[in-house]
């Protein structure tokens, strides 16, 4: 059952075409940013449910990310460029070109690249090799890859419906811990329907995680005990990216439809803030009632 403190909105002045990232500033969890199928970056405030700033370029806009604080972002898009924004004046400098479009944008600390089934773990302080090259567990393209805030691993997610939990210790003790399990996936007149699982995120405080996917639901999983925590009621459309808050108190959603099926009717693209209840992403271990609840998706 969901924490009866949870609450949710739809942010004012979404995107007019598909969601391609969302993500909360490192530092203030009122700010949002949102890049789009539509050209735009845009930078609500959340606690005002008011688009602040906003962007416009000729090509869509594939990811967006913060910088180290609030002030600055980067995105890039089908122009093939990367552009630093100055979120406060709204002025924007190319730094970097590329042969083809930008899919990803990220400032980090650590870097985890992936090409097909292939997964690239780099150490910023020698990028010339990577540290590790691992293929994941999960059989069909990626969709969405996380690091763990603890550092110790990430959770990755496929077209197949699946999430596996992989960890950078190579350890046979630790390597004995990852694991993957099914999700995402309905029986229909009789027959399993599987859907791609599109976005993950974890949350800052507890570890645990969110997955959502092209069956419009978020999940929150606890990866340590191997089970599902909850599960929030379904979305107007397909779930195509996700993103907690630096503090863990709202969870970011953006319903929007990811063309999976090619054309065909779909909802308006939104985005919801929900402001999450005591229990709605705690691990069960630290919740006052415990219960027997366990995860729908079943372990390979």
């Amino acid at each position: 059952m969901q924490d009866q403190s949870s609450s949710q909105f739809e942010i004012t002045d979404p995107p007019t075409d598909g969601i391609t990232n969302v993500i909360f500033s490192p530092t203030d969890s009122r700010l949002l940013l949102a890049s789009s199928w539509d050209s735009t970056v845009r930078l609500y405030n959340v606690d005002e449910n008011r688009l602040q700033t906003q962007v416009k370029h000729h090509g869509a806009i594939l990811d967006t990310c913060f910088g180290i604080d609030s002030n600055t972002a980067y995105h890039g898009g089908l122009e093939k460029q990367v552009t630093k924004l100055d979120l406060e004046t709204s002025t924007e400098q190319q730094i970097g070109t590329h042969d083809a479009p930008v899919r990803c944008v990220r400032w980090s600390s650590e870097t985890i690249a992936m090409a097909s089934r292939q997964i690239y773990v780099y150490d910023i302080r020698n990028m010339a090799e990577p540290w590790q090259t691992r293929e994941t567990s999960l059989r069909y393209m990626l969709k969405s890859l996380r690091c763990m805030p603890n550092g110790e691993g990430y959770a990755c997610s496929s077209i197949e419906g699946r999430v596996a939990l992989e960890f950078f210790d190579m350890s046979p003790e630790t390597q004995a811990r990852k694991y993957a399990f099914k999700s995402h996936r309905h029986t229909i007149n009789d027959t399993e329907v599987v859907y791609p699982v599109n976005a993950l995120a974890f949350h800052p405080i507890y570890g645990t995680f969110a997955s959502g996917g092209s069956d419009c639901v978020v999940s929150i999983w606890d990866g340590v005990n191997r089970k599902r925590i909850r599960q929030f009621p379904r979305y107007p459309d397909e779930i195509s990216s996700l993103a907690f808050s630096h503090d863990g108190m709202k969870l970011a959603v953006a319903s929007s439809y990811t063309f999976d099926e090619g054309e065909r009717d779909h909802a308006p693209d939104g985005i919801f803030i929900k402001t999450l209840g005591e229990n709605d992403c705690k691990p069960r271990t630290l919740q006052n009632n415990l219960g027997n609840g366990s995860a729908n998706g079943t372990h390979s």
